[in-house]
This record gives structure tokens, C-alpha cells and sequence, in this order.
């Protein structure tokens, strides 16, 4: 896809954000590898943020869910003899063989009724931040102290919304989960242990999601001065960065998803291996139980199917992102350009 000279609203289209044409010229037109894809432009509406968001969030979870399901299983601190696996390949092909063709997608409704509002909200939130933040800090282009500030904030929105979403789904995912559906783990749930169990991980996932998007967005600008120094529109160039940004934070903060998944799953057989009897909560608590359980490399267990899900969810999200935030601002511009 690219970028093209033409009418008022394809040039409107083309514009930065911050206003910073770097190739020093004043309206010319520019082919596709003068565009800056990072910054599309200021006209994007906060409509168009928040549904670029929520299809880049539903399309890059849905795509890469048979793999969170093999990452919620392998991070178990003590799996069923049946459900134990040394790859991501061999635990699709074991689950599909032993426990149906459909088992790894059990869950992907209520991920993809989360996935949407919670992206839409993170992205919208996102884009105003790093647009005011790099205003207060007048720093024309991209400041990476604001996109990691910025991708925080944004951060605290979006768990809000799909925690609850996280504790349904890695009920569902674990081997012999006793739920069968979404809506009866949700009420399940409620009437056992509480609303309270729905954000029994926050805090931890907040604490995992908050350095997780820091590592992200700088190494993800990091990477673009690299292969992509002059912003162009490029989409190969933000696959192989968010890829690769997405793969490096997914391996720092995997001890802190070890963690997250034990609050969100209770795993009974853990928690009796630990003499817990009720329910464990407390991120403190969590770290403990599992370093008693399994040592240091409990901490990492689950590291590679997580590295795996990451990089190409990483690289889904912000093509798709771009993609529709490009796409429904130059449709909106084109359609007031007169004929």
C-alpha cells in the first residue's frame, strides 16, 4: 500500500504530526518512503484511533490465540502428566490429537469481547499522550521518554478492561478446566470467589504490562532510527521492529506472567503441593510460591511459547493499527474533497 500525491486529502494524509517535515519541503509531493508511518496525521479523530485500535486488538489476538493457549498451559507450576510439553508445535499437535481439533481456541470469544474496547481505549489514550507529552517536552518528532510515559498511562485503561477478560480465558485454556463455556466460568466464578477474582491479578499485571510497554515502545523507536531513519511509510520496517521490540519485553517480564497466571488460574495442584488451603492473592505471595514450587527457573517457565506469541502479535497490532487509522483518515478527508 502506499501513499500518493493526489487530491487535498491525500496530502492532508501525509502530513506529520508533530509538524516537522524533515525532508525540508514545503508541499511537494512525497512517494511512499518520504512518509512518516509513525506519525499519520493530526486529522485522525479520536474515532479512528479507538477503531483502528480495536481491530488491530481482535485481529492480533484472535490470529495468535492457539499459542496463549499453549503459554498458559506450559507456565502451569505443577501440569497434569498429561498436559506436559517441551515445545509450542508439540503441545498444539498433542492437544489437537488427545482433546479435539477445537480445544485451543476454547476461550478466543471472550478474548476477542475484551480485546476490542480494551485496544480501542489504549490506543486512543496513547496517541493523545504522546502527542502532549512531546509537546511538553518540545521535542519535535518522537521523544522516547514520552512514548514509554505515554504507552504506561495507556496501560492502566487497558488492563482495567481485560483482566477480567485474562481470568475467564486461562480458566477456560487450562487442561481439564471443570468450565465449558465463558459464561458459566463468569458465573462460576462470581459465585464462588467474588468479583474481587476478577482482579485478583491486576496489580501484578499491571506491574508486568507497565515495564513491558516502557521496553516496548523505546526499543520499538530504538529499532526504527535504525532501519527506518527517515520514517518512511514502511510497513516491513514496523513488523520487524515490533517484532523484535515485542520478543525482548516479552522475555524481561516473563517471570512477572508466571505470576500473573498462577493469581488468574488458582492451580489447585499447586496450591495443594504448597499447603495453601483458599485462595492465594498478592503478587508477593505469588513470587514466593512459585520459587518454593519450582526455584529460579519457575520464574521462565512458559518463556519461549510467550516469546513466540509476542513477536508476531506485536508485528499484527501496529500493521493492523496503522493500516486502519491510514485507511479511515484519508477515506474521511477524501470524501469532504471536493470534485
Amino acid at each position: 500500500m502506499e501513499l500518493r500525491c493526489g487530491g487535498v486529502g491525500s496530502q492532508a494524509v501525509g502530513r506529520r504530526m508533530d509538524g516537522d517535515s524533515r525532508d525540508g519541503g514545503g508541499g511537494g509531493c512525497k512517494d511512499a518512503g518520504s512518509e512518516d508511518y509513525e506519525n499519520l496525521p493530526t486529522s485522525a479523530s479520536l474515532s479512528t484511533h479507538m477503531t483502528a485500535g480495536a481491530m488491530a486488538g481482535i485481529l492480533e489476538h484472535s490470529v495468535m490465540y492457539p499459542v496463549d493457549s499453549v503459554k498458559t498451559r506450559m507456565q502451569s507450576l505443577n501440569p497434569d502428566p498429561k498436559a506436559q510439553y517441551t515445545s509450542v508445535y508439540g503441545a498444539l499437535k498433542k492437544i489437537i490429537r488427545t482433546e479435539g481439533f477445537w480445544r485451543p481456541l476454547r476461550g478466543l470469544n471472550v478474548m476477542m469481547l475484551g480485546a476490542g474496547p480494551a485496544h480501542a481505549l489504549y490506543f486512543a489514550c496513547y496517541e493523545n499522550m504522546k502527542r502532549t507529552l512531546n509537546a511538553v517536552f518540545h521535542h519535535q518528532g518522537n521523544s522516547h521518554l514520552a512514548n514509554g510515559i505515554a504507552g504506561s498511562m495507556a496501560t492502566l485503561l487497558h488492563d482495567a478492561v481485560m483482566n477480567p477478560a485474562e481470568v475467564v480465558k486461562q480458566r477456560l485454556q487450562m487442561y481439564n478446566s471443570p468450565h465449558r463455556s465463558a459464561l458459566r466460568c463468569i458465573w462460576t466464578v462470581w459465585r464462588t470467589e467474588g468479583l474481587g477474582a476478577f482482579y485478583r491479578s491486576y496489580t501484578t499485571q499491571l506491574t508486568m504490562n507497565i515495564p513491558f510497554q516502557s521496553i516496548h515502545f523505546i526499543t520499538y523507536e530504538f529499532l526504527q532510527e535504525q532501519v527506518n531513519p527517515h520514517r518512511g511509510y514502511n510497513p516491513q520496517s514496523h513488523i520487524i521492529s515490533g517484532g523484535l521490540a515485542g520478543a525482548l519485553a516479552a522475555a524481561a517480564t516473563t517471570p512477572l506472567d508466571v505470576c500473573k497466571t498462577l493469581l488468574n488460574t488458582q492451580e489447585n495442584m499447586a496450591l495443594n503441593l504448597a499447603n495453601i488451603s483458599g485462595r492465594l492473592s498478592g503478587m508477593a505471595n505469588a513470587f514466593r510460591m512459585v520459587y518454593q514450587l519450582n526455584g529460579l527457573p519457575g520464574y521462565f517457565k512458559g518463556m519461549q511459547a510467550r516469546i513466540i506469541y509476542q513477536m508476531p502479535s506485536t508485528a499484527i497490532s501496529w500493521s493492523v493499527y496503522e493500516f486502519f487509522k491510514y485507511f479511515l483518515t484519508k477515506h474521511k478527508l477524501d470524501s469532504r474533497t471536493p470534485y
